[in-house]
C-alpha cells in the first residue's frame, strides 16, 4: 500500500529513518568490519543512527572495528545526515528534471528552514556547493599537515583529511583514532582547522550566506544572524574561560601542558559541545564542574538550519529576551529594534521544555538500567540529545536497552522534537473558538 504523507515534516522524519535503516543493513555486513565478522545488530543500528544524526557516540572503536568499506558507509551517512536527507533528494530532483514540484519545495523548506518557498531551489544548490567547498578546503589543510607534520603517506593522509573534514564540517565527531584527537592536543593546525569547520558548519546555512553577503554591514543583519552570531561568540568565550580555568591544574587533562597549549585545548573543548564531539583531552578525567559547563553548552547546541543539534542558540537567545522582558515588566518582548512574535516565544519555550523533559526522562531510565553515577549518565544523555558525541567513556558499557534508548534520543535530537511531533500528527488543528481568561498564580 502506498503511504501518503500529510505534512512535509513527516517526509523529513521518514527520510532520516530510511537512511538509518539502510546504514544499519550495510554496517551489519561482514565486509564492513576488519575481522570479516558481522556486527551485532544493536551496534550497527547505534552507529548508523549516530552517523545519520551526526552525533559521534559509538559503541565500538571506529578505526579498529570497521573496515574501509564500513568507514566509507559511515562517511556517506554523515554527509547525508549533515546536508539533510531531503536537501539531497531535492538537489537530485533539480539535477534530473530541472524543476521542482510544490510538494518537493515544501519538503525542502521544512528541512532547510528557509523563509520563502520560492528560494528553496536556489538555497539547496548553495548549501550543497558551499558544503563541498568547505569540506575540500579543510581536507586540503589536514592532508598537508598529516604529510608534513606526521609523515603520513600521501594516500593515507588524503583519506584521513577527507574523513575528518566531512566529520568536522557536519559536526559529527567521528574520528579514526581511539583517543579521538588527544594526540594532537597541542597542534594548532589540527585543532584550529577542525574547530573552524565545526563553527562554520554549526552556524546554520541562512546565517552563513547572510554573513558572506554583508559581513561588512552588521547593522543590516537580520535578527536571526544577530542572535546566532552574538550568542555563539558569548558561549565560545565563556566556555573557553570556564573550561580552561576549571582544568588548568588538572594533571589528567590540561595540567601537564604549556600555557599556550592549555588555552588552545580549552578553546577546543568549548567549541566541540556545539555538537561536534571531537575531544583533545580526556573527557572522562575532566572535573565535575567542567562536565556541568559542557552539559549546558551541549544542550544549547549551535545554529538553526545547520549541522548542529541541541535546542539551538537562537532558541536560547529568545528565551533570554523573554526572561529579560518579564523581569522589566514589559508586555512585549523586543530583541534589539525588533519585536519577537508570540508564536516564536511559544516555540522557543516548547522546544526547550520538550528537550529538558526528554533529557530528564531518559536520564532517569538509564540510571535505573546502569550502575553509573548521575553526572556521567546525564552527560551521556545530553550528548545524545544534542547530537554531540562527547562521552565520559560509559557508552560501550551500557546495556542493550540503554543503547536503544540513546539511539531513539539521537534520532529525536536530530529530527527535532517539534518536527517529530508535527510529523506524527495527521493534520494541523485550529481552535475555532476562544475560552474565557483565568490567571493562575505562577511562582
Amino acid at each position: 500500500m502506498l503511504i501518503r504523507f500529510q505534512h512535509p515534516a513527516q517526509v523529513v522524519v521518514a527520510g532520516f529513518g530510511l537512511a538509518v535503516g539502510v546504514g544499519t543493513v550495510l554496517l551489519s555486513l561482514p565486509v564492513a568490519t576488519t575481522g570479516g565478522e558481522p556486527t551485532r545488530l544493536i551496534d550497527a543500528l547505534f552507529t548508523a543512527t549516530s552517523a545519520v544524526c551526526v552525533t559521534g557516540l559509538v559503541t565500538v572503536d571506529t578505526g579498529a572495528h570497521w573496515s574501509m568499506f564500513g568507514e566509507i558507509v559511515i562517511l556517506g551517512l554523515i554527509q547525508a545526515g549533515g546536508l539533510g536527507i531531503m536537501t539531497l533528494a531535492t538537489m537530485f530532483a533539480v539535477l534530473v528534471s530541472g524543476r521542482l514540484a510544490l510538494r518537493a519545495r515544501l519538503v525542502a523548506q521544512a528541512e532547510t528552514r528557509t523563509l520563502r518557498m520560492v528560494d528553496v531551489r536556489h538555497v539547496v544548490r548553495k548549501v550543497v556547493v558551499f558544503s563541498l567547498i568547505c569540506e575540500a578546503v579543510v581536507a586540503a589543510v589536514l592532508t598537508g599537515r598529516f604529510v608534513i607534520g606526521y609523515g603520513e603517506p600521501f594516500g593515507r593522509a588524503v583519506y584521513l583529511g577527507v574523513f575528518h573534514a566531512i566529520s568536522a564540517f557536519n559536526n559529527a565527531g567521528f574520528a579514526l583514532w581511539p583517543d579521538s584527537l588527544m594526540r594532537f592536543v597541542a597542534d594548532p593546525w589540527i585543532n584550529l582547522t577542525i574547530g573552524a569547520a565545526v563553527i562554520v558548519g554549526g552556524l546554520g546555512f541562512p546565517v552563513v550566506f547572510e554573513l558572506l553577503r554583508s559581513w561588512r554591514r552588521p547593522r543590516s543583519w537580520s535578527l536571526l544572524t544577530r542572535l546566532t552570531v552574538g550568542v555563539t561568540v558569548m558561549l565560545l568565550a565563556l566556555g573557553t574561560v570556564m573550561l580552561t580555568v576549571a582544568e588548568w591544574d588538572n594533571p589528567k587533562t590540561l595540567g601537564g601542558l604549556p600555557a599556550p597549549a592549555k588555552v588552545l585545548a580549552g578553546f577546543f573543548a568549548a567549541v566541540m559541545p556545539r555538537t561536534a564531539g571531537f575531544n583533545s583531552i580526556d573527557v572522562g578525567q575532566m572535573r565535575h564542574e567542567s562536565w556541568l559547563v559542557t552539559d549546558v553548552l551541549m544542550f544549547i547546541g549551535g545554529g538553526s538550519a545547520g549541522t548542529a543539534g541541541g535546542i539551538k542558540v537562537t532558541t536560547f537567545g529568545v528565551l533570554v529576551f523573554v526572561v529579560w522582558a518579564e523581569m522589566r515588566g514589559e508586555t512585549r518582548v523586543n530583541a534589539g529594534h525588533r519585536r519577537l512574535p508570540d508564536s516564536t516565544q511559544r516555540q522557543a519555550v516548547a522546544i526547550a521544555s520538550l528537550g529538558a523533559g526528554l533529557v530528564a526522562g531518559v536520564t532517569f531510565v538509564l540510571l535505573a538500567l546502569s550502575p553509573h553515577s548521575l553526572d556521567r549518565v546525564l552527560f551521556e544523555v545530553v550528548s545524545a540529545f544534542g547530537t554531540v558525541g562527547l562521552s565520559t567513556g560509559i557508552t560501550a558499557d551500557l546495556p542493550p536497552a540503554g543503547h536503544l534508548l540513546l539511539t531513539a534520543l539521537m534520532f529525536l535530537g536530530r529530527a527535532g522534537p517539534l518536527t517529530l511531533a508535527t510529523a506524527l500528527a495527521l493534520r494541523q488543528r485550529v481552535r475555532r473558538y476562544e475560552l474565557p481568561h483565568e490567571r493562575p498564580i505562577v511562582g
